[in-house]
This record gives structure tokens, sequence and C-alpha cells, in this order.
């Protein structure tokens, strides 16, 4: 079922397999929007009630209107369908809202399962030459470059027509702060991410692993930062491993 949730100021798209299963939601990269879960959702609705939805402005939702925040979006989402508990999936970008709500509502969280995560307020390198390279592209308005660099970093595996999909496809607020509380996490938590990937990023993510207590760290072979794309299959398992 496809429904347009209503949050502070505007809008956003969602879709819910309904069903009597755990509830699962998925959460989309930065770069991309939920459809980037497509190879995934299949392997999973038979098990899970399946919730997925686009942040303000990619895929199917429209643009900001007014300020706000990821994570006050997440929240409304799952007020809007009655979940008071589900196992949040959260690719990239994503993760900082997903582990926010974590720290804020524990109880709501079931199960924390971070893709290749980003959190706003990780110390990220000054010398990162991708975000020097960001900056000055987004400055120029080149969005070719930038859809190029996105590519050249993020899909590693290779520039398939789903990756360039999701690649080419600002009035939000940042997130409370989260990575000096990730130790507090309750949730059962697991953390993946490719060998292909970034090597920021995979750093990010080793370090967010070992901060989170008892968190799993999956590396996934041949993938890249794109995992539902690149393994739908294991992401499923990861999944199925934690989420009963």
């Amino acid at each position: 079922m496809e429904l347009s949730v209503p949050v502070q100021g505007g809008e956003v798209w969602a879709e819910d397999t309904g069903g009597d299963g755990p509830p699962v939601v998925l959460m989309h990269p930065g770069w991309g929007d939920s459809a980037i879960w497509d190879p995934v959702i299949g392997r999973l609705a038979a098990r899970y009630r399946v919730i997925r939805y686009d942040a303000r402005g990619y895929g199917r939702s429209p643009a900001p209107a007014a300020p706000f925040t990821q994570f006050g979006d997440l929240v409304a989402v799952l007020d809007h369908l009655g979940l008071d508990r589900a196992a949040l999936v959260a690719h990239s970008g994503s993760g900082g809202p997903a582990i926010c709500l974590g720290l804020d509502q524990p109880d709501r969280v079931s199960a924390l399962i971070l893709v290749a995560p980003g959190v706003e307020d990780y110390p990220w390198p000054q010398d990162d030459p991708y975000a020097a390279e960001f900056g000055a592209l987004l400055q120029a308005g080149d969005r070719e470059g930038l859809a190029g660099l996105g590519l050249r970093t993020w899909a590693a595996a290779g520039a398939d027509a789903a990756a360039q999909a999701q690649i080419r496809s600002d009035l939000m607020l940042p997130d409370p702060p989260a990575y000096p509380r990730l130790g507090e996490i309750k949730a059962p938590s697991v953390l993946a991410i490719g060998d292909l990937d970034y090597a920021v990023v995979r750093e990010c993510g080793e370090r967010i692993a070992a901060s989170i207590p008892g968190c799993r760290l999956i590396v996934v072979p041949g993938a890249d930062h794109l995992l539902p794309l690149r393994a739908p299959g294991a992401l499923a398992d990861i999944i199925g491993e934690l989420v009963r």
C-alpha cells in the first residue's frame, strides 16, 4: 500500500506491505531514494511487515517547504503507521536518524541494522579529497560532475544502470548529536559494509560498530557503498538473523 505521510510543513511518500510479521523500516541513503531497496523487499515481504519511505526531495516525496530534521520525519512516519516498535534498516546517511531514535526513544527500536552508515557529527577527516571536490562541484552547480564523483566514490563495483539511477537521483536541519552517545544504544545491532566502499566510510563504520555495545561488524566481499543493489541476499540474511 502506498500512502502520503503528513510531516511538519510537508509530506513524504511511503509504502507499507502490511501483514502480521515484525515491522521492518527500510531507510535509504542520501544519494538516491527508496527504490534502492527494490532488490531486498521481495526477500523480506513474506516474513515481515516492510515499510519504506522517500526522504523529502527524493523519489516520490516533494521537496521540503519548511525546515525539518530527518529524525523528526522518521518519528512522524512511525507515528502515522501506528508503529510503537520496529526494526530499523538504515543505509548511509539515514544511519544518523535511526541511531537518534535508538538513543531518544529506545523502546521503539527492536533492532538496528546499519548499512555503511554515516552520522552527522562523526569527525570526518578535514583532508578528505571527496569533501573538497564535492564542495567545489556543488558551488559550481555542476550536476554532471557531482554525479560522476558520486559514481566513482560510492559505486566502485560498477556504474551499472541501477547504480546510476540512485546516484543521479536545503532546508534540512541537523539531527541531535549521536556519535558521542553510541555507547548508550540498547537495541540488538549489526553493521554491514562492503569491502569496496570508500575508505573513509569504511573507517567510520568500523568506529561506529566498535562504539555500539554488542554490535557485530560484517564485511561484505565484492560490494561497494550501494549494498542493497550489490548484495540484496546478504542483507536479507543479516536482517533475518537479527529480526525474529
